[in-house]
């Protein structure tokens, strides 16, 4: 067996025997968690360690949600929140009872290696809490070497002295990132958000200098976020305009077959069935249920908008006040 790249314990080994599992399939959504449980630990706290939930095919594990554990380590001693870990679980299985418990994740710091010695007994206590076993350990490293994020996943297996279990040794396996059509679309969505931000920052920072006044922070964020509803209600316009043309484009050339303008546009029975498959796909829906419909959605979004606004705005403002009294 050899050893992997910028190994940072002895306890840390390629898998080559091709048993148990060899491939983590994650999705952006865990990712993203387990970097928003990290952010949001307390200063004092090292790493974070949470829940991961998917299904098992095989020797292939795809990891598509995670929950946040509470932990505390000292020295070789660590404490878990089992009681909280019960309740999460049985709240997430509620809402998808084909997710198990795969294994479990956590970050790295800059104080402690990828693999710390009391993984081995977090290890333990999720290997109880799988079906088969046998859980997987992700470590998200956050510690920005050359202004990266790496991911790493691992296995377990127990090493044996006269028959006893003395140490365990994990064993990297291979790791890919693979996101639904959803995930895909959310993503999307917020690197194009992301670009139009910055941008928006970058010009308002050079006509308007703030000068350090909250009030003219506080109007450049308002202006921002006008400028990103802005963006996105312009977007929005122009799908809905490409939508439009493609209707009617669709329309004219079903116009121009059915009255047998058969020179200028020749029927293709493949286009006449992806038409049809189209069609068929349309759910029936009066015309009022479907305006009442989609005014409903779009005040239930105008709301979670607003709270969201009402939210950040709350967190600034608690921000500031503790950086005004030096809390």
């Amino acid at each position: 067996q050899s050893a992997t790249a910028a190994v940072t314990s002895p306890a840390l080994l390629l898998d080559q025997t091709g048993e148990g599992v060899v491939e983590l399939i994650l999705h952006p959504l865990v990712f993203l968690s387990v970097l928003d449980h990290h952010t949001r630990r307390q200063e004092a706290e090292g790493r974070v360690i949470g829940t991961l939930l998917g299904r098992r095919d095989g020797d292939r594990v795809e990891v598509t949600n995670c929950f946040a554990v509470p932990h505390a380590e000292r020295g070789d001693e660590v404490a878990i929140g089992k009681d909280f870990n019960k309740q999460m679980l049985g709240l997430h299985l509620r809402a998808n009872r084909k997710e198990v418990v795969v294994g479990w994740y956590s970050s790295a710091t800059s104080s402690m290696p990828l693999i710390a010695d009391t993984s081995s007994l977090i290890h333990d206590f999720y290997a109880a809490e799988t079906d088969d076993g046998d859980p997987i350990h992700l470590v998200v490293d956050t510690r920005l070497q050359q202004d990266k994020l790496s991911l790493r996943a691992f296995r377990s297996t127990p090493v044996l002295v006269q028959g006893e279990p003395l140490a365990n040794l994990f064993h990297e396996v291979r790791l890919s990132l693979q996101s639904n059509e959803p995930e895909a679309i959310c993503l999307d969505h917020m690197i194009q958000n992301a670009k139009t931000t910055t941008t928006t920052t970058t010009t308002t920072e050079e006509e308007e200098p703030t000068n350090g006044d909250p009030a003219n922070n506080s109007s450049s964020d308002r202006d921002n976020n006008s400028a990103s509803f802005d963006g996105s209600a312009a977007a929005l316009q122009e799908s809905m305009k490409k939508l439009l043309g493609l209707l009617e484009t669709t329309s004219n050339y079903v116009d121009q077959v059915v009255e047998g303008s058969t020179s200028t546009t020749p029927p293709d029975p493949v286009i006449g069935r992806k038409i049809a498959d189209t069609l068929g796909c349309v759910p029936r829906i009066r015309p009022e249920v479907f305006d009442r419909l989609f005014h409903d959605s779009l005040q239930d979004l105008l709301m979670v908008t607003y709270l969201s606004n009402i939210t950040k705005t709350q967190v600034t403002i608690a921000e500031k006040l503790n950086a005004s009294l030096g809390v």
